[in-house]
């Protein structure tokens, strides 16, 4: 592949990262472009490695979240491992680090030291609960983020709250670290400088979190757990239909309320049903109406009652189950899958989410634990003896 042509040929990136947050966010990085440097311990690497065996021996989050690196096995508390990072930073754009609570600092690896340092550097702190305030050096995993910032009360059913299937606050967090990083060099390119900052957990799943905590402020109280449904509109929701499937709909505004009675129900009077009139009712009244859509659907099959929706163009979708998301005919007819190599074989992944014309992602192998560390340190030293100290540095191959 020309990696010349991609939007971050030019960028060098180095990560001393661990679990899913930075890794996610370096490895957007590194799908248009970046070279990235995965600083791993010695022997087992990140402990992400070890998170699953369910891709022939190899886990799931850390191939998601690895893909297109360089893995460097470095003892960063070693001196000979200090003077290595060291000079890999004089060259590197970006440097990310979610080390442990206050273990960045001590080294002299926050983001602000490093930006006093190396003045052009675009340097992230990914951390927990941010610096200062009283859990600033409190541990903190995706779903202990989830309850402090209160989204399992608003998640699940009325007797029953729930975390997110997925790794929301470490998602979030990569995704915030990946935008501030775009800002840096953004500002880098206009200035000649670069930038610290920092990105938690916490603070990212916040502004996840806003409009339940400005509704809950407005209300005085809060927005309900509704399950499947939605907590503050209705209808929108599960359904069921005449061949014991389930569908989902939802109501955005009083003109898509009328095309769903008149188009799908083909009932206008219903529309104007002083319960129903607007959205406010709707959810007053949600159980008798909720009865009275599943009786009108009982008459037809799901895929009858979503041909109807999409007549009356009401946005819906069916309930899949995780199989009929790998085959989904969105994803197979637009051929959003790439084959990315790791130790254990191919493995099919999606593409990243952005997709530009004309231009492939990386979709580079997953490294094993240390496997360019040797190639990385040859070319430091080939660099040392030329005195060439910053430059971007060519792609090892993996």
């Amino acid at each position: 592949m020309n990696h010349s042509v991609l939007p971050l040929a030019d960028i060098t990136v180095v990560s001393i990262e661990q679990a899913i947050a930075a890794p996610l966010a370096s490895r957007h990085l590194a799908d248009w472009g970046a070279r990235v440097i995965k600083i791993e311990r010695p022997g087992p690497g990140d402990f992400a490695r070890d998170y699953d065996t369910a891709m022939d021996g190899l886990s799931s989050q850390f191939v998601w979240t690895n893909r297109s690196k360089e893995s460097l096995a470095l003892d960063i508390k070693d001196e000979r491992g200090q003077e290595t990072l060291e000079a890999l930073l004089a060259r590197a754009d970006v440097f990310i680090q979610n080390l442990a609570p206050g273990a960045a600092k001590r080294q002299g690896l926050d983001a602000k030291s490093l930006v006093e340092r190396f003045p052009r550097l675009v340097a992230c702190d990914v951390s927990g609960y941010g610096s200062g305030g009283p859990y600033s050096d409190k541990k903190a995993y995706d779903l202990l983020v989830q309850c402090e910032t209160g989204f399992l009360s608003i998640n699940g059913t009325p007797d029953s709250p729930s975390k997110c299937g997925l790794a929301i606050a470490d998602i979030a967090t990569g995704m915030y670290a990946l935008n501030g990083i775009l800002m840096g060099l953004h500002q880098r390119s206009r200035t000649g400088r670069g930038m610290a900052f920092e990105v938690s957990l916490f603070d990212a799943m916040t502004e996840w979190m806003s409009y339940p905590a400005y509704y809950t402020r407005g209300r005085g109280e809060p927005v309900p757990r509704s399950g499947a449904r939605h907590a503050t509109i209705a209808p929108y929701g599960p359904f069921a239909t005449g061949d014991g499937k389930t569908v989902f709909f939802g109501i955005q505004n009083e003109r898509e309320w009328r095309n769903f009675c008149t188009v799908v129900l083909e009932d206008a009077d219903f529309a104007v049903d002083a319960r129903y009139v607007t959205n406010s009712l709707r959810l007053a009244n949600r159980d008798a109406l909720e009865r009275t859509i599943v009786e009108r659907f009982a008459a037809w099959t799901s895929d009858e009652v979503l041909a109807r929706l999409d007549r009356a163009s009401i946005a819906n979708g069916k309930m899949n189950d995780v199989d009929a998301l790998l085959d989904h005919p969105q994803l197979v007819e637009r051929n959003r899958y790439r084959d990315v190599a790791t130790e254990r074989g191919a493995q099919q992944m999606f593409l990243p989410a952005v997709t530009i014309p004309g231009i492939e992602p990386v979709m580079g192998a997953v490294p094993a634990v240390g496997q360019h560390t040797d190639a990385i340190l040859a070319e430091l030293a080939a660099r040392r003896e030329t005195g060439v100290e910053h430059e971007t540095a060519p792609r090892s191959e993996a």
